[in-house]
């Protein structure tokens, strides 16, 4: 079988599928400049505990088709719909990290029905939305997002060195950077379209999930860490469990946006706890 689906417009996109097909899915959406390579440490510790792991390339990210179209989170979730049906998913649990958050909530609230969906994770995520409005007037402004925009057209490949900096925490006091942590994450970045990165921050920054949120019927777990520099916690997650029907919610004090990579044992175990329970 091919590691590539064809989605409703035609694009290819990436996708990896490990463990018994027998086994309970546990789905995974990566953020917003990386590929599923993101989630290494936690498809291989899910695939040691039993489940089948599955992790797709967003379209225009890692090995996905480079297409012009299609960079909005309802396309997103169509595309993880695409990769679900194909693969014949059910009773599957879906975790998200930052955009990947809000391309679980679409998916989950438009395509989580018929016993495809068991429970969602949330972690870092933009839900319910990014951008300051008058619905959430704690977001941030529109001219950080046009920030990041202007850096990714004028040298994507230099910011792509320096964003991992904050992402991860590594410019607080008494965190050493991990040279082979910000490698990897512009190793990732760099497979993608300039294109689709560009195009992409829009739909992180200005999609709104409320409604998504209130309409997922399954078990969410919202992990946030509050020294979150990317994705402030205050606007995503504190609003984010307002809206869901069944929420819960945990806070790690000084945790960073990156923090399944730096945290990855502490996440995998409360991720795997809340899965079992």
């Amino acid at each position: 079988m091919s590691n590539f689906v064809t989605a409703a417009d035609g694009t290819q996109i990436f996708f990896k599928d490990w463990g018994p097909k027998s086994a309970q899915p546990v789905v995974f959406h990566h953020g917003w400049p990386l590929s599923s390579d993101d989630w290494d440490t936690q498809m291989l510790y899910f695939l040691a505990k039993g489940y089948r792991v599955v992790a797709h390339d967003r379209r225009g990210h890692g090995r996905s088709e480079q297409v012009s179209e299609g960079h909005n989170i309802d396309t997103y979730a169509a595309d993880a719909h695409a990769v679900a049906e194909y693969l014949d998913l059910k009773n599957a649990i879906h975790i998200g990290h930052s955009t990947g958050g809000g391309e679980v909530a679409r998916y989950v609230a438009r395509y989580g029905g018929n016993g495809r969906v068991a429970k969602a994770i949330l972690v870092s995520a933009i839900t319910p939305i990014m951008l300051k409005t008058d619905t959430f007037p704690g977001g941030l402004p529109i001219e950080v997002f046009d920030g990041l925009r202007a850096q990714t057209a004028a040298s994507r490949t230099q910011f792509f060195k320096e964003l991992p900096i904050p992402f991860y925490g590594f410019n607080r006091d008494g965190v050493a950077p991990i040279d082979a942590v910000i490698d990897n994450w512009w190793r990732q970045g760099m497979m993608g379209s300039a294109k689709a990165h560009y195009e992409g921050i829009k739909a992180f920054s200005e999609t709104d999930l409320s409604e998504d949120l209130k309409a997922i019927d399954v078990p969410v777990l919202i992990l946030h860490g509050d020294d979150d520099q990317i994705v402030p916690v205050k606007a995503s997650a504190l609003e984010a469990i307002k809206l869901v029907k069944n929420g819960t919610l945990k806070i790690y004090p000084g945790l960073s946006h990156g923090m399944l990579t730096i945290n990855a044992d502490l996440l995998n175990a409360d991720m795997l706890a809340f899965i079992q329970n």
